[in-house]
């Protein structure tokens, strides 16, 4: 299935765009550019995503429901409306302990300066 843009020009209810899946993480794009994307992302409960670690700062933003952000092991507790930046190069993950949606940002530009 192939992952289509949200419709520009045309007004929509973040929560409604995306649905809950038994047994799943679900993501649809909003935005993909080269230099960073938006998605929706709904998680059912008990679902988590693989331990990984982004190049890029990873702005988190739950929509509905609760959430748990592990970033470089520590644990936070977001509800909806709370958010949280995921630094660059940290190992972070995302668990469901009860299903919730979520908007995630990446911005890939700015860190052309940045040395090894």
């Amino acid at each position: 299935m192939e992952n289509i843009e949200v419709e520009k020009s045309k007004a929509f209810i973040i929560v409604e765009i995306i649905e809950y899946v038994p047994n799943s993480v679900v993501i649809k794009t909003i935005i993909k550019k080269t230099t960073g994307n938006i998605s929706a992302v709904s998680f059912d409960s008990g679902e988590a995503m693989t331990e990984k670690i982004s190049p890029f700062d990873t702005f988190i933003q739950i929509i509905e429901g609760n959430a748990e952000v592990f970033i470089n092991g520590t644990s936070n507790l977001l509800e909806t409306g709370q958010s949280i930046i995921i630094p660059a190069h940290s190992r972070n993950t995302i668990k469901a302990n009860m299903r919730f949606k979520m908007i995630s940002t990446i911005i890939k530009s700015g860190y052309e300066e940045v040395s090894p």
